[in-house]
């Protein structure tokens, strides 16, 4: 199975500099993402923003 650019591979970043990866639709969520998880250098949960 090909690798699809309609779900491009992402990384997420805190302020305090952790990286998640995931994945996102583009159809659902057009505009740079924003989600609310937990940063382990921060010890709390943060919002990590996409970073392209």
């Amino acid at each position: 199975m090909a690798r699809n650019e309609l779900r491009p591979v992402i990384k997420l970043r805190s302020t305090a500099g952790y990286t998640y990866v995931t994945r996102k639709n583009r159809r659902n969520d057009p505009d740079r993402m924003t989600l609310r998880k937990h940063d382990p250098v921060a010890g709390r949960h943060v919002d990590f923003r996409e970073e392209r």
